[in-house]
């Protein structure tokens, strides 16, 4: 492996690093002073994040109705983290991270909450030192790190308990990153060569979207680094591209076996590159002016053909630019390639799920941006003290901004109402949205409320099964159980995965006096979901109404042996006897 390329005193100075050989010593007082304040900014943009509650959306499959989280960590859930493709995902160390928690306080969102936002204070306080070590640059580097911490984009990722794997995975990222400047620049490389690919795996672990990092790490090569691009780069990144291949294959695995990557018909390749370009743009407008952010956004079902050649025209600019000032501005293709390269897992050209952005999918691609943008500007502002005024005086109001509106943004976090009530607010036509307002208003027993939202939401996406699950369960609720079959029958036809629609329909025919047909659909939501004591417990009911005994007995035990002490199994076990 090559050392680090000797670069000119211009090369340097466009690279943002000091005239010293070696920007690399220990950070002093003002750097630690620094690091502090950044950290206190994250926290004061996410102040009280650690009162609010869950949210319908994933907290209940990921914590407080998952029974592998909710029982904290034990041998058998540990194994369970990393053999279990749950919730369309295989992300072990998020699961582990989730466990922790209960293991520490219980199924309570407090601590959940206050362990998202260390890790986002931790993340950007690994950034400032990443680029205050790899630049020389204390000034930028800070700017940068605060755009990160206080960016309206990243509410989603820090307030959101599910996506803990975004903070989670950008840590391990971030130390992986130190530990490759490490490997580059020590004598005896093999220790921080090891820590880079076990800080990786760590990364796309807890999510996989890190897999396109070592590439990140070849544009970090270029700059700040000044690493000569020969083939030997690639070659010495091998373990870790093997790695992203293995995660990226399990990670379709999973989701396609779950049903969450759509089916390449409806959406054509010609619709996904479409969309993908004019996504890479829409990110770069939020960040810019993050205005009208939501949790969900549908995915669009067409790009007009203005819209579109306007995006390509702008990734083209952008792209020449970098590249013809590569040499005078190196951190503009840097930066360009970091955000470019991250969003490729997560841009749409491949299609997971139903939505057309996220904002959580920007927390560590939009970094390169930053860079780009803050380092051209010092530059620009040139050596003068006003200049250089002048650019503090843009720098401080802008991270201001940013901070006021992602405690803006913060508040839409509170609670499940007020997040989706938002959503309907600024977006159209959408399905999800509707659908959990309709399930909250259920819970409310506000049932002919749930009916209209959920009969809009099947309206607008007739192809979205939780959707007709829960308007089953609004009908009835209401005591139409007929046409809640028929709702139930499409959500199970729509996503056979889908464990819940199949107990529900088996609760349904049960009541009509359908017992054999309960009793397969039961079957099917307990083979799909073994670890739901419920399930077990339903079929153990019914097969108990049938005089099997025996067939009572084991699914009971199973309901048991995924909850000890499940209350329901325990009475019923005690009836079947031994």
């Amino acid at each position: 492996m090559a050392d680090v390329a000797e670069v000119s005193a211009d090369e340097r100075a466009a690279a943002g690093a000091h005239v010293t050989e070696h920007p690399r010593t220990t950070a002093g007082g003002r750097d630690v002073i620094v690091a502090a304040g950044l950290a206190a900014l994250a926290v004061i943009v996410y102040a009280g994040v650690w009162s609010y509650g869950f949210v319908n959306f994933d907290d209940p499959r990921y914590v407080t109705e998952n029974p592998h989280v909710a029982t904290g960590l034990t041998w058998a859930n540990v194994r369970w983290a990393f053999t279990t493709g749950y919730a369309a995902n295989w992300h072990p160390i998020t699961w582990l991270s989730h466990m922790l928690d209960v293991a520490m306080a219980g199924p309570t969102p407090g601590l959940a909450h206050a362990t998202s936002l260390l890790l986002h204070a931790a993340n950007t306080v690994l950034l400032f030192a990443f680029l205050r070590r790899t630049t020389g640059a204390a000034g930028p580097s800070a700017v940068v790190a605060a755009l990160f911490a206080a960016h309206p984009l990243h509410v989603e990722s820090v307030a959101w308990i599910s996506e803990r794997k975004d903070v989670l995975s950008t840590f391990f990222g971030l130390i992986a990153m130190h530990a490759y400047v490490a490997q580059v620049r020590s004598p005896s490389r093999a220790r921080a060569a090891a820590l880079v690919v076990v800080a990786f795996a760590l990364g796309v672990m807890a999510k996989p979207m890190l897999v396109t990092l070592p590439l990140v790490l070849l544009a970090i090569d270029w700059w700040p680094l000044g690493r000569p691009m020969t083939v030997d780069r690639m070659w010495e990144k091998l373990p870790l591209f093997l790695l992203s291949g293995a995660a990226m294959a399990i990670t379709l695995i999973v989701q396609r076996a779950a049903g969450a990557v759509a089916s390449f018909n409806p959406y054509p390749i010609s619709a996904r590159l479409a969309h993908a370009a004019t996504a890479y743009v829409d990110y770069l407008r939020q960040m810019i002016w993050p205005a009208n952010l939501a949790v969900f956004y549908p995915l669009p079902t067409g790009t007009t053909t203005t819209r579109l050649v306007s995006s390509l025209a702008l990734i083209a600019a952008i792209t020449v630019a970098a590249i013809w000032l590569r040499r005078r501005r190196p951190y503009i293709l840097a930066g360009w390639l970091w955000y470019v390269v991250m969003l490729v897992p997560v841009i749409g050209i491949v299609q997971v799920g139903g939505q057309g952005m996220a904002d959580r999918y920007t927390y560590l691609s939009l970094v390169g941006v930053f860079v780009a943008i803050v380092w051209l500007a010092r530059d620009l502002a040139g050596h003068s003290a006003t200049g250089r005024l002048a650019l503090g005086a843009i720098a401080a109001v802008a991270i201001a901004a940013c901070a006021m509106v992602a405690r803006q943004q913060l508040q839409y976090w509170r609670s499940s109402l007020a997040l989706w009530t938002r959503a309907l607010d600024v977006t159209a036509d959408n399905y999800r949205a509707r659908n959990a307002v309709g399930a909250l208003l259920i819970d409310q027993g506000r049932l002919d409320d749930a009916i209209v939202d959920l009969r809009e939401a099947v309206r607008l996406e007739p192809a979205y099964a939780d959707a007709h699950n829960n308007l089953g369960a609004a009908l009835a609720r209401r005591g139409q159980i007929g046409d809640a079959i028929v709702e139930y029958r499409a959500a199970v036809q729509l996503a056979p995965g889908l464990a819940i629609a199949h107990n529900n329909l088996a609760l349904a025919l049960a009541r009509t006096g359908q017992v054999d047909g309960a009793i397969d659909e039961l079957r099917q939501a307990a083979r799909l979901a073994p670890e739901r004591p419920e399930f077990h417990y339903n079929l153990g009911v019914l097969l108990s109404s049938r005089e099997d005994r025996a067939g009572a007995i084991a699914e009971v035990d199973a309901a048991l042996r995924a909850q000890p002490g499940y209350e329901p199994a325990v009475r019923l076990r005690a009836q079947l006897g031994r």
